[in-house]
């Protein structure tokens, strides 16, 4: 089955206001700019986003998130999006922290068909007894909490029951994709991208190559997870932001030395 859209925005046509959709990437590791971008432009609001976290000012779900497109956003990390914080702290989007690794096992578990499962993370804390802040009131006050969980004891240890996540639609990018769905991941790109694109009903990948064929032993994620398959151009597939770019001191004194003097005739 050909599974290989034309554009961008072909692919997430369909995707709604109030839609929920699983997201890839850590940090601006592994995001799928492409698809992102394709929906902020259709202009789709309400949305309810499960990601490890909310990109950066401006760009990935950033860009959704700084135009009130996001009402929920499930995640472990705020990060370095001061805006996410703003709007959390000011009552304008409910937000639902989630151990990284919870987060993780709750998406693997909602594509294998696992309703819900035992954890020792989050026992003796909120997570577990509930009252965690979802959502603030304008005044400050907590107006929706997180509910308690139920937390049972096997061999000798307290577990907590977590749910598992299943959402309408995954955006995800791969480095490299065939016409079936057939997925390869580069490196820590890898991150949250084939346990969003499972617990999805349809899951949507970005490809920065796309290739007639792959070995089935260097298949990172099989092609039955994934509904569509959008080819990156040269340009958007090297378009890899850096969300806080380290030198050397070497480097960076490689760097001095190669700028324009500002002197005059220089």
């Amino acid at each position: 089955m050909d599974k290989v859209l034309p554009s961008a925005a072909e692919a997430v046509a369909d995707i709604g206001d109030g839609a929920s959709i699983a997201v890839g990437g850590f940090g601006l590791c592994g995001v799928p700019f492409t698809l992102i971008d394709a929906l902020y432009e259709r202009g789709s609001s309400e949305l309810s986003i499960v990601s490890n976290n909310c990109g950066t000012i401006g760009r990935g779900l950033g860009r959704l998130l700084d135009a009130g497109r996001i009402t929920r956003a499930m995640g472990s990390y705020v990060g370095e999006n001061k805006e996410l914080a703003r709007r959390y702290l000011s009552g304008e989007i409910e937000l639902e922290l989630v151990p990284q690794g919870t987060l993780s096992e709750r998406l693997r578990a909602g594509g294998c068909g696992i309703p819900a499962f035992y954890t020792p993370a989050g026992v003796g804390t909120l997570v577990a007894e509930g009252g965690l802040p979802w959502r603030y009131g304008p005044d400050g006050d907590v107006v929706v909490a997180s509910p308690p969980k139920e937390v049972r004891e096997f061999g000798g240890r307290s577990y907590v029951l977590e749910e598992s996540v299943r959402t309408d639609f995954a955006l995800v990018r791969a480095v490299r994709g065939d016409r079936h769905g057939n997925l390869v991941f580069d490196k820590a790109a890898r991150n949250f991208n084939p346990l969003c694109a499972m617990a999805a009903r349809t899951a949507i990948a970005e490809v920065e190559e796309l290739v007639d064929f792959l070995d089935p032993d260097d298949v990172h994620l099989p092609g039955i997870f994934v509904r569509r398959v959008v080819a990156l151009t040269p340009e958007q597939a090297a378009d890899k932001p850096i969300e806080k770019r380290t030198v050397s001191e070497a480097a960076a004194a490689s760097e001095k030395a190669q700028r324009p003097s500002s002197r005059s005739g220089k």
